[in-house]
């Protein structure tokens, strides 16, 4: 699957590769990195960043943080002006290459895996929750 989409980079001629991942919050949140600074290490060894960025995640003592690519996820954003894939990322421990204890992510593979072992379940479904509001009326100047 990484060489497909590493094809597709070269094939679609993809400028930006936009690494995504979700806070503890729900927002999501991301790193874009020009395709020269992207290769097949990327799926095995991260993409480095400051996890003291995230709210509520890491002091700047300890906020060495990685990026894995699930090439499973990938897409060509059609909003952004250049042409982007964007791929949605575990956040691990570089320490460890555990998966960090805070990314929902990380979180839901964890609860899927539990489940399986305590034989209740062999899926779980997890999805965002959309939100909306009805008025009766809206009034602004």
């Amino acid at each position: 699957m990484n060489a497909s989409v590493l094809a597709r980079i070269k094939n679609d001629e993809i400028k930006f590769v936009d690494l995504r991942f979700t806070d503890t919050r729900g927002k999501e949140q991301h790193v874009s990195v020009p395709v020269s600074a992207f290769d097949e290490d990327k799926f095995t060894s991260g993409h480095a960043f400051d996890g003291s960025s995230i709210a509520g995640w890491k002091g700047i003592e300890a906020s060495d943080m990685l990026l894995i690519p699930d090439a499973n996820t990938a897409f060509i954003d059609p909003f952004f002006e250049e042409q982007t894939l964007v791929m949605t990322c575990d956040v691990v421990e570089p320490q460890d290459g555990r998966g960090y204890e805070r990314d929902p992510r990380s979180l839901a593979k964890r609860a899927e895996a539990y489940l399986k072992s305590t034989g209740l379940g062999d899926t779980a479904f997890f999805g965002p929750e959309p939100e909306f509001f009805i008025f009766d009326s809206v009034q602004w100047n």
